[in-house]
């Protein structure tokens, strides 16, 4: 099932251990649970890091986040790697022996996967403590709502584990199994979402005119909205506006509206670009619902940063790549998806990549969609080398 050449040169990643890993694995996928709510599953990675007998182990962290600190008592910086909890509310379609267990909730993005890498990490680290500073390895939740990175750095004991560099990677359906992505500067899209809210006034509908009725707003938002939109990911000024749900009145044929609710998402290369077309759809929306003598509300929601790869870190990762003999590629433009790993490489020095989950994989976020086992021996080694080149 794994390559296990280079497992040979590594004696610490057994046949047994990966065999391990690969239940573990099976059991948090059919086990899955939802942004924010991830109990069961921060208790099943807690009991296995309590046996590679961390440092510390901080639990609660953001919510139901993890964090095992591996302390070499000895001076030097400290590097975090970072997976995630939460799965998605979507419906496994696939016949597998660990289906999941639960209708409607399935890890359709591979979290069960990137968790399973770093409890790998862990068992490494419990026997070969780094030579010099600190491994911090933590489990975020609530990543696929943008909320756990936030909630994370916004916990007070944060403080106590705050890294100098930090790094995540993603898998990659569409690529060659186990080639590893890499992108200097942006590696994911800036995303947030808008709330738009107009309000007007119900009247009859034989009577419209007597009411405000948001229906021609709302068809000149998502027009007006849509000619701001580049999806053309090889210009620098990318930006997509894509509409997400539209609410308007009730089924009652005999009144005319007077609410209507749009909600967009809107994406860019870089936080500025998202901040620039934020502002320039909110007066576009203001002026429309103006002309329309209606009122308006705006919310952002689902807010992630833009993955700003330091060129350092991604040399680290270069070079993790190159000691595994793992092939590489330089990704040419960014991701167009988000990814709230982005607030940690908006704050410190660090890198995401990606490791390639098979051309012929399912999309991310399908249905039918599973994270390679052969991914998890590669996953461990990318993180381990890179923790050994900045740490000894």
């Amino acid at each position: 099932m794994f390559d296990t050449t280079n497992l040979q040169k590594q004696a610490f990643l057994t046949s047994d251990l990966i065999d391990r890993l690969v239940k573990i694995r099976h059991y948090l996928h059919a086990h899955p649970e939802l942004s924010g709510v991830e109990t069961k599953t921060a208790n099943t990675i807690a009991k296995y890091l309590a046996y590679c007998q961390p440092t510390q182990l901080i639990k609660g962290l953001g919510g139901t986040g993890i964090a095992a600190v591996f302390d070499s008592g000895k001076k030097g910086q400290t590097v975090l790697f970072r997976s995630e909890l939460d799965a998605l509310p979507i419906q496994e379609i696939n016949d597998l022996p660990y289906k999941s267990i639960y209708e409607g909730v399935g890890h359709k993005c591979g979290h069960d996967g990137h968790s399973t890498i770093l409890l790998g990490l862990a068992g490494i680290l419990s026997k070969e403590a780094p030579q010099s500073g600190r491994v911090v390895l933590l489990f975020q939740p609530a990543e696929e709502n943008g909320e756990g990175a936030a909630a994370v750095l916004n916990d007070e004991r944060f403080e106590q584990i705050e890294p100098d560099y930090a790094f995540a990677f993603h898998n990659l359906p569409g690529y060659p199994l186990n080639e590893i992505v890499v992108r200097e500067n942006a590696f994911t899209a800036a995303v947030k979402s808008i709330i738009i809210k107009l309000s007007g006034k119900t009247a009859h509908a034989a009577e419209p005119e007597h009411g405000q009725n948001p229906a021609l707003a709302i068809a000149e938002i998502l027009k007006q909205s849509n000619e701001l939109s580049n999806n053309d990911p090889d210009r620098s000024d990318f930006a997509v506006i894509t509409p997400i749900h539209i609410e308007m009145g009730k089924e009652y044929y005999g009144i005319s509206a007077g609410y209507g609710e749009i909600r967009l998402t809107l994406r860019t290369w870089t936080q500025k670009e998202l901040d620039q077309l934020q502002n320039r759809l909110v007066e576009l929306v203001k002026s429309i619902a103006a002309k329309h003598k209606l009122s308006v509300e705006t919310e952002f929601t689902h807010v992630f940063q833009a993955n700003e790869n330091d060129d350092e870190a991604v040399e680290i990762v270069r070079q993790s790549a190159s000691k595994n003999g793992y092939p590489l590629t330089e990704r040419e433009f960014p991701f167009k998806w988000g990814e709230d790993f982005g607030l940690f490489t908006q704050k410190y020095k660090g890198a995401m990549f990606g490791i390639g989950s098979g051309l012929d994989s399912p999309a991310l976020h399908n249905p039918d969609y599973d994270f390679p086992d052969e991914q998890i021996p590669v996953g461990i080694l990318m993180f381990y080398h890179i923790a050994k080149k900045i740490l000894g």
